[in-house]
C-alpha cells in the first residue's frame, strides 16, 4: 500500500475514532462506552507509531549499511508505483553506486601499492608513534632487511642513517654512506612531512647513487686531470725551452768567454727572468689549487644578514665609487639572521661581489642588488645580481668547474671554491643569466 494513502488512512480513523470518544464523553454513554473508544485511540496511535517508525527504519538501516561499508543488500522493488517502491529504487542506486566508487578507490589503492612497492627508489612511511606504514622492496633490500615495524629499528642499521631520518624536515635532504652486503652505498636520504585525516606522518626516500656518484667523480678527475695537465704545459713548456736554448748558448761560448758581449748577457738575464716568472706563475697555480683542496670546516654563529651586507658595502666602496657602480641592499625581514661561517659566507658574496662588478664595467646601467628573504619552503636565500653583459650558455655549465673563468685575470677558483663552502653549509649555489640582461647567483641555506 502506498505510504501516503496508509498515512491518510490512519490519520483519518484516529481523528473518527477520536471525535467519537469525545461524543460518548459529552453524551454521556457511559464509562465503559467512553474506555472502550479511550483504548481504542491508544491502540491506534500506538499503531500509528509503529507504521511512522517502519518507514523510518528503512532509512535507518539504509545508512548503517552506509556507515559500515556494506553495499552488497538489495532492497526488493515490485514495480508497482508506490512511493516505497520508487524509495527502494533509490536506495539501490545509491549503494550500487557507493558499491562502484568503493571498487574503484580499492583498485586504486592496490594501483597505487602495487607501484609503491616496486618503485626503484627506496621508500618508507611511518606516523608520529615511528611505526612504519609501508616499506617498499627496494627500501629493504637497501637495507637489507626481511621486515622494518618500526623506524628506531635503523638505527641498529646504522645510527648516522637513523639521526638524518629524524631529523630532516619536508625538503631536507642528505648523503649518508652506508654499508651493504654489496658493497658501500652512498644514499640520497629526501624527506617530507605530510598532514592526513589530522595525523601527521613522514614519507622517506632512499637512492642509491653510488654509480652516479662514481661516474661524475670519474668526469670530475678528468676535467682535473686535463686543467692541471694543460695549466702545467703551459708554464713547464717555454720553461724548459727557454732553459734549453740557454744552456745551449752558454756551451757554445764556454771555451771563448770573450764573445760574451753585454747584449749576450741582456738576452740571458731576460731568459732567466722570463723562466722566473713562469715558475712562480706555476707556484701560484699550486697554490690556488692547494686553497681548493683544503676548505676549513665551518665554525657556526648566527650571522646578522643586514650587518654582513653593511660590512660588504663598506668593503666594496672604493671600487663601487671608483667604477661608478650603484649597491642596492634588499631584506625580508629586515632582521633576518642565518646560521653560518661568517667568515666563509663573507668569502662567498665577496667573490660574487668582485664578479658582478667586472660583469657591469661595460654596462650602461651599473648596479649591483644583495638581497636576502625567505622562500616558500622556509629556507633563507641570499641573491647578487648584477645589470652586466650576462655569461654566455657554453659558458654558465662551466662556471663552477675549477680554474675556468671567462676573465683575462683571475685563477678561475672563486666559484669553484665558493660552491664547496655552500655544500659545508648543507646548501647550494645556482646561477641564472640572461645576456644582456644581466646574472644572479643565488645561495640557498637549507636551515
Amino acid at each position: 500500500m502506498d505510504y501516503k494513502v496508509g498515512l491518510l488512512g490512519r490519520i483519518a480513523f484516529l481523528a473518527a475514532t477520536l471525535f467519537l470518544l469525545a461524543y460518548t464523553i459529552f453524551d454521556e454513554w457511559g464509562v465503559f462506552m467512553i474506555s472502550l473508544f479511550l483504548i481504542l485511540v491508544v491502540i491506534q496511535i500506538i499503531f500509528f507509531l509503529k507504521y511512522s517508525e517502519s518507514s523510518f527504519k528503512k532509512v535507518r538501516v539504509f545508512l548503517d549499511n552506509i556507515k559500515q561499508d556494506k553495499y552488497t543488500q538489495l532492497y526488493p522493488v515490485k514495480f508497482d508505483g508506490t512511493e516505497t517502491d520508487d524509495l527502494h529504487i533509490e536506495f539501490n542506486a545509491i549503494l550500487a553506486k557507493l558499491k562502484e566508487d568503493q571498487a574503484e578507490k580499492e583498485a586504486q589503492y592496490q594501483y597505487f601499492r602495487s607501484v609503491f612497492k616496486h618503485l626503484s627508489i627506496g621508500l618508507i612511511t611511518y606516523g608520529e608513534n615511528g611505526n612504519i606504514q609501508i616499506i617498499n622492496t627496494a627500501a629493504k633490500r637497501i637495507l637489507d632487511v626481511e621486515e622494518l615495524k618500526n623506524i628506531s629499528q635503523i638505527e641498529g642499521i646504522n645510527k648516522e642513517l637513523h639521526l638524518a631520518i629524524q631529523n630532516l624536515r619536508t625538503g631536507g635532504s642528505e648523503l649518508i654512506k652506508i654499508a651493504h652486503p654489496d658493497g658501500i652505498m652512498q644514499l640520497s636520504v629526501y624527506v617530507i612531512e605530510l598532514l592526513m585525516r589530522g595525523e601527521k606522518f613522514k614519507l622517506v626516500s632512499l637512492q642509491n647513487i653510488q654509480s652516479e656518484l662514481e661516474e661524475k667523480e670519474m668526469e670530475a678527475w678528468q676535467n682535473l686531470v686535463k686543467i692541471l695537465t694543460h695549466e702545467i704545459m703551459n708554464s713547464i713548456a717555454p720553461i724548459s725551452s727557454l732553459a734549453g736554448t740557454i744552456k745551449e748558448e752558454i756551451e757554445s761560448k764556454m771555451d771563448d768567454l770573450s764573445q760574451v758581449g753585454p747584449s749576450d748577457m741582456e738576452d740571458y738575464l731576460m731568459g732567466i727572468s722570463t723562466i722566473e716568472k713562469r715558475s712562480q706563475g706555476l707556484i701560484n697555480f699550486v697554490s690556488d689549487f692547494r686553497s681548493l683542496a683544503h676548505i676549513p670546516t665551518p665554525k657556526f654563529s648566527s650571522i646578522g644578514i643586514a650587518k654582513l651586507f653593511d660590512q660588504l658595502e663598506v668593503l666594496l666602496a672604493h671600487q663601487l665609487e671608483s667604477k661608478n657602480i650603484t649597491l642596492r641592499k634588499e631584506l625580508n625581514p629586515p632582521e633576518l639572521i642565518l646560521f653560518g661561517d661568517q667568515t666563509q659566507i663573507e668569502q662567498v658574496l665577496i667573490n660574487l661581489a668582485q664578479n658582478a662588478i667586472h660583469a657591469v664595467e661595460d654596462a650602461e646601467i651599473k648596479v649591483i642588488t644583495f638581497r636576502a628573504f625567505i622562500d616558500e619552503a622556509g629556507k633563507i636565500i641570499l641573491e647578487v645580481s648584477d645589470t652586466g653583459k650576462g655569461i654566455e650558455e657554453e659558458a654558465l655549465s662551466k662556471i663552477f668547474i675549477p680554474f675556468f673563468t671567462t676573465k683575462k685575470k683571475g685563477s678561475g677558483i672563486g666559484l669553484s671554491l665558493s660552491k664547496q663552502i655552500m655544500r659545508r653549509h648543507k646548501g647550494n649555489i645556482q646561477v641564472r643569466s640572461a645576456i644582456e640582461e644581466g646574472t644572479t647567483f643565488k645561495l640557498i641555506f637549507n636551515g
